[in-house]
């Protein structure tokens, strides 16, 4: 599905859209007006981040009012990904390329509207490359304004996310096929976070977790994660809300990437139950480190 799809029914312009998407819509709308130096867009899927960011950039460049006309050429060449003026920068990036394109940054847009710059997965900004934008953003250029999309703000260096204006794409569907097997085992991971006891005695019988079932557990997690992030009236029991702050869902969000890539390691992945006994014992480590 391609930019101009996404927009018109994904995420969506096109009447009949979502109401949450909608509102996103008119929001962006609205900040167009007088557009932040940088936007966190959280939520959604990665497609429909970077969507809301192209139909961003058009808002910003586009001559119509209040939405994209999709018909201009500097509609056409962002859904192309051929605007001078559009930046976007995929996967990890390095330090180098931040610093270098600083260059670019300080000079002002080729065309009327406003250079965008778009980073399509910040939370993979390591440090460095994180600090090195963080400067760029304490240093302004007119015309210029940049756009981190991300799964949740949390998984972002704070002080990027503090110098930026946040919006919430809907979050997807957190329901989805529940395995009873795994939704047990996941009850007795946050039981484990919650009293400290009750997990190592399933782990240690032998056999008693294929890679299957521990991906189940960290998929059951993943879901719990979402709900935890939509607030208290989301969160089935037994939920995260209130288990972990912040920077602990943060944590566990990148310790659950951590566990998935793990288990998917081929040809041989890493025993099932001794990922799920790291997972438990990290997280539980930070919640006994917690403040109050």
């Amino acid at each position: 599905m391609d930019t101009i799809e996404v927009l018109n029914h994904g995420h969506p312009a096109a009447t009949g859209a979502p109401a949450g998407q909608g509102r996103l819509l008119e929001r962006l709308a609205v900040l167009s007006q007088s557009p932040p130096q940088s936007l966190v867009l959280e939520g959604g899927d990665a497609e429909s981040r970077l969507a809301a960011a192209m139909h961003w950039a058009m808002l910003l460049n586009c001559g119509a009012q209040r939405r994209p006309c999709l018909s201009c050429r500097s509609c056409r060449q962002i859904a192309d990904r051929v605007f001078r003026d559009l930046l976007v920068f995929e996967g990890a990036v390095g330090v180098d390329t931040v610093r270098e394109t600083r260059g670019v940054w300080g000079q002002p847009p080729s065309g009327p509207g406003c250079r965008v710059t778009v980073f399509s997965q910040a939370q993979d900004l390591n440090a460095h490359s994180a600090n090195a934008l963080l400067k760029s953003l304490e240093e302004p250029r007119p015309g210029n304004v940049f756009v981190l999309l991300a799964p949740q703000r949390e998984r972002l260096l704070e002080t990027l996310v503090s110098r930026s204006f946040v919006l919430t794409l809907a979050w997807p569907d957190s329901a989805g096929r529940e395995d009873p097997e795994a939704e047990d085992w996941t009850s007795a991971l946050i039981g484990f976070w919650r009293t400290g006891q009750g997990w190592f005695e399933r782990t240690s019988v032998k056999g008693g977790v294929d890679r299957d079932l521990a991906l189940g557990v960290v998929l059951s997690c993943q879901r719990r994660l979402v709900r935890a992030l939509c607030g208290p009236a989301a969160d089935q029991p037994p939920g995260l809300y209130g288990l972990f702050d912040a920077r602990g869902l943060r944590r566990l969000d990148l310790m659950l990437t951590e566990a998935q890539e793990a288990l998917n390691i081929q040809p041989s992945p890493v025993n099932p139950a001794l990922v799920l006994d790291w997972l438990a014992a990290g997280m539980a480590v930070h919640r006994a480190g917690r403040p109050g």
